[in-house]
């Protein structure tokens, strides 16, 4: 098993001596600057070799610099929306002589954990939690009579989600001390779509936006002087202008500040030791540039924005293998709407990493990115399919549980032929347990009707998502993995599969594995062992998840001395549980022994060493069918009635 990486190379000068907050406070101003600077070195030095969120880091190093000099954490509350901007908050808490393993096995996390340091006041991962969080810890605070202050740092990629606008809606009903931050750098991972984003240069044409631009550069100007002012109206033609307080934030009860410049620290150490005294909600609005420092990331902000290791020098990237499962759905589902002027296609903010941007080229028209909203991606899909449109809903597994209601409540009951597809379904080894998709069938499979299936290589792939073109009477969803599968060729007449079929790979008596997806490259492994031992193995390619072979599975397990089902998935819930409920109601009594993630959540770090450290390597396996075999000295009667 790989050891916890060694810590970072040396550091420089300002940051060597950095130890917690207390010691940004205590450098003198002049000094920060040239901490910014080491700060963007170090970063871009250290993600060139783990990878990691450079882009969003960069972006924000002013900022985070200029909220440790004001603020006191642990006491004081600071929290990052998703958090893989949270790099630089690291490392002016005590972690930059770490930042070396930040993603590896047993290293930092690349987003922030409250087990990892005090300063971590919450856990994140996901878009739009930010500011529902801090609002109840302020509502805590109140409540116990503390005194901390607690700040929310948004994107304004997530000022598009439902939770942001409703946390909002209960600010001002809720406490009189709240900060928010609105880091405005007009992109997500793709950039920003929809009419919030829009709206906000249409509104410079209302009557009050003159009334607004003057007071709001006379606030700045007092605060920042001439040169901010200036800088306030070089932002007023961008997506957010000035007119944005009176219309929007004023309106959710908050006083609003800014725009600012966000990389002036001296203006923002101003600004927020102003506002941090205040007795009313307040909302600050900062400009910032995404991969601020690094002219590769400024270039290209969707491939900077998380990406793995790269050349410091162009910010040139190994090119992975090709084609990956993502790569093979855009491609096929572009293909499909070709034939079939009836196929959509939605996404939410993630055109690029879903190759939903493949289709979006072929079919301009035909293509929906609803922005970082997934139920209502879900619940937008199942009202075209309403209308007969066949939609293909692309979102990352650990994203698509946010739809759970719409695909139980609108597509599942009601029978509309949305297609579900979950990127990312398995194990997402470096980003840990916040993007893992390892609950997904536990989640989907109890719903009646609803057609579930996982392909075990490329060409399965591109089969089921022909298959699903034709389920006109059901919402149908596939979960597939992150990155390449086995290399099998894609078809070039793709074949339709019957619903709820397996396949037999292999014939057998002894043992039968019961596999999903590509964990069927584990099982021949281990077959192959298995026979050089002398057993007899049979496997079984399941495909559907539901509605299960139930008759397939029943009649070789019968038979059998031992059931193995291998899953990328937890066990709780999953495929294995699903086995276990055929068995059981087909009275068959055969031991069964269920490989796949165990009852907990899952950290980071490669697929090699999560496999070593939970039992999921070809050794491991056999030992325990070994030790179940060892076991069965005697075969009882497995419900055949023989």
């Amino acid at each position: 098993m790989n050891q916890t990486p060694s810590p970072s190379p040396e550091l420089p000068e300002l940051l060597a001596s950095i130890f917690s907050p207390e010691d940004v406070k205590s450098m003198p101003p002049d000094k920060l600057p040239i901490l910014a600077q080491e700060i963007r070195d170090l970063l871009i030095n250290t993600l060139s070799v783990t990878g990691g969120h450079l882009g969003p880091n960069l972006g924000v190093v002013e900022l985070t610099i200029a909220l440790h000099y004001v603020f006191n954490t642990p006491k004081d509350k600071i929290l990052f929306d998703v958090s893989h901007q949270g790099y630089i908050h690291k490392i002016l808490t005590g972690r930059a002589n770490r930042m070396s393993t930040i993603r590896q096995f047993g290293g930092l996390s690349g987003f922030l954990k409250r087990s990892e340091s005090d300063h971590d006041a919450f856990g994140a991962g996901h878009a739009g939690t930010a500011l529902s969080a801090a609002l109840g810890i302020c509502a805590a605070r109140d409540r116990k009579h503390d005194d901390f202050n607690v700040v929310a740092v948004a994107g304004d990629a997530a000022f598009t989600c439902g939770t942001t606008l409703e946390a909002l809606n209960n600010i001002a009903q809720t406490t009189k001390r709240f900060i928010a931050i609105l880091n405005d750098n007009e992109w997500a991972i793709d950039k920003n779509v929809g009419s919030l984003a829009n709206y906000f240069n249409s509104l410079q044409t209302s009557d009050t936006y003159a009334w607004v631009r003057k007071k709001t550069a006379e606030f700045v100007e007092r605060l920042g002087g001439q040169q901010a002012k200036s800088f306030a109206n070089k932002i007023e033609s961008s997506a957010k202008g000035l007119i944005l307080p009176s219309v929007l934030f004023d309106k959710f009860g908050l006083r609003y500040f800014g725009p600012i410049d966000g990389h002036d620290i001296p203006l923002l150490i101003k600004t927020l030791e102003h506002i941090k005294n205040l007795n009313e909600p307040v909302i600050l609005h900062i400009v910032t540039e995404k991969g601020r420092g690094y002219q590769p990331a400024l270039d290209n902000p969707t491939k900077f924005h998380g990406l793995g290791s790269y050349c410091i020098d162009n910010g040139n990237t190994d090119s992975p293998p090709s084609p990956t499962y993502s790569e093979i759905f855009g491609r096929t589902i572009a293909d499909l709407a070709d034939h079939d002027e009836s196929v959509v296609a939605v996404t939410a903010a993630m055109p690029s990493g879903t190759k939903l941007d493949l289709f979006k080229e072929r079919h301009p028209t035909r293509f929906f990115d609803v922005g970082i909203a997934e139920e209502h991606a879900a619940l937008f899909a199942c009202g075209m399919a309403a209308e007969g449109l066949k939609p293909y809903v692309a979102i990352y597994s650990t994203f698509m549980q946010r739809c759970v209601d719409m695909i139980q409540h609108d597509a599942a009951l009601q029978k509309l032929p949305v297609k579900f597809c979950m990127d990312r379904a398995g194990l997402s080894p470096d980003d840990g347990p916040t993007h893992h998709g390892l609950f997904d069938i536990a989640m989907l499979r109890c719903l009646p009707d609803l057609v579930m299936m996982q392909p075990k290589d490329e060409t399965e792939f591109v089969n089921m998502l022909y298959t699903m073109n034709e389920i006109d009477d059901r919402a149908s969803s596939i979960r597939y993995p992150r990155g390449c599968g086995i290399g099998a060729p894609i078809p070039e007449i793709p074949q339709l599969l019957p619903i709820g079929k397996a396949e037999i790979e292999r014939d057998g008596t002894d043992i039968v594995f019961v596999t999903l997806g590509d964990m069927i490259v584990l099982a021949r492994n281990i077959a192959d062992q298995l026979e050089r031992e002398g057993y007899s193995v049979a496997i079984i390619n399941a495909r559907f998840i539901k509605p299960l072979d139930e008759e397939c599975i029943l009649k070789y397990a019968r038979r059998a001395k031992l059931v193995c089902t291998i899953e990328d998935h937890s066990i709780k819930g999953g495929f294995g549980s699903t086995v276990l409920e055929c068995l059981s109601s087909g009275n068959v009594t055969t031991p069964v022994e269920i490989v796949g993630w165990p009852d907990r959540f899952i950290e980071h770090g490669c697929l090699k060493s999560l496999r070593e450290k939970y039992g999921l390597t070809e050794p491991d396996i056999l030992d325990r069918l070994h030790a179940r075999l060892g076991a069965a000295t005697s075969h009882p009667d497995n419900g055949c009635g023989e």
